[in-house]
């Protein structure tokens, strides 16, 4: 599937129906009165979270939504049919801005959250409502209310607990695929990463998620190489692990330099995240390894895991550390939200 992280929609709530100018007429019953009901409500415009959508992709082809409008009212007090709401499924991790002005409408983060952004139009009074002692047999009804139209941007940042930060060639994809079910693609050879992978990772009973995204390089945060484009995708994240390769250039120390200078560009706080540190590609350094990795924790002055997804080593050692970090709880946020709800 083709990963889509931002669309631009034309998003229109239903109009309200118009209201009925209806007389009783009946045998025996020439002068009735009025009986025009009232029209019914145009459909709200209504994003919701779906966890069985990973893109943006539907809303790149389709960029016009209309809810639909109410129905009008008929006789006998009748009213008209409310219009459907238009629902808007988007993966958890969707924000939702106003294209035109730049505000933040919403930030839709989790399954079945319900965010109403555009209010249809109100039904019209039926003439029933205009009857008064002096005026027992009005011909006036009021029409609907018109919906609203709104230029959307949809923007999909994803939800993860640990962000895997690196050089392209590290071995990101061949980690997050021997730690959780995700199949992203593994090869030898730069920027075989495309698009964002995200794994779920269950681990002595904790469970939390992984985000794998494009290499990183001097630069990509002013937009070089595949950099800018995904750092949004870990924005989010609670930690980040950094994969770092022994042997290659640029070497352990200096990559992090730059690693760590890319993020703070973007975001000097995604740069202060928690962090874990990895000797990737372990098992090209046989008994290397571990000394390399120790030598490393001593001038970070921070624990590094040597690991491998090749061989296994030192995967049980990190998923120890990241488990001890997370109880993954769901957000405190309503079911149902609306930016327009005082």
């Amino acid at each position: 599937m083709q990963f889509i992280d931002q669309a631009t929609i034309y998003a229109s709530s239903g109009a309200g129906g118009h209201g009925s100018k209806s007389f009783r007429r009946e045998k025996y019953i020439p002068r009735g009165g009025p009986d025009g009901g009232d029209g019914g409500r145009g459909g709200d415009v209504v994003v919701v979270g779906d966890q069985r959508s990973r893109s943006l992709l539907d809303f790149h082809f389709n960029r016009h939504y209309q809810a639909e409008n109410g129905a009008p009212g008929a006789d006998s007090r009748k009213t008209g049919r409310d219009g459907a709401d238009l629902l808007l499924t988007v993966p958890p991790g969707t924000q939702v801005y106003d294209a035109d002005t730049g505000e933040l409408l919403g930030d839709v983060v989790e399954q079945d959250q319900r965010l109403t952004i555009l209010r249809g139009g109100n039904g019209g009074w039926g003439n029933v409502h205009f009857a008064t002692a002096t005026r027992q047999a009005p011909d006036r009804a009021n029409p609907g209310q018109p919906g609203q139209t709104r230029r959307l941007r949809l923007e999909l940042k994803l939800l993860a607990d640990v962000a895997l930060v690196g050089f392209p060639n590290v071995g990101k994809s061949s980690l997050i695929r021997s730690i959780s079910a995700s199949r992203a693609e593994v090869a030898d050879y730069p920027f075989t990463t495309l698009v964002p992978n995200l794994g779920v990772v269950r681990h002595r009973g904790r469970t939390f998620t992984v985000a794998d995204i494009p290499g990183l390089i001097e630069g990509a945060a002013g937009g070089a190489g595949l950099g800018i484009r995904f750092l949004q995708h870990i924005e989010r994240c609670k930690t980040l692990c950094f994969l770092l390769v022994q042997g290659e250039e640029p070497e352990p120390l200096q990559a992090l330099a730059i690693l760590r200078r890319e993020l703070a560009a973007y975001s000097p706080e995604l740069a202060g995240r928690p962090a874990v540190y990895c000797l990737a590609k372990a098992d090209t350094l046989g008994p290397d390894a571990e000394p390399a990795a120790q030598e490393l924790s001593r001038q970070l002055g921070a624990p590094v895991f040597a690991i491998s997804p090749v061989t296994g080593a030192g995967i049980g050692a990190l998923l120890n550390q990241l488990a001890d970090q997370f109880t993954v709880e769901a957000p405190t946020l309503p079911s149902e939200w609306s930016p327009l709800d005082p």
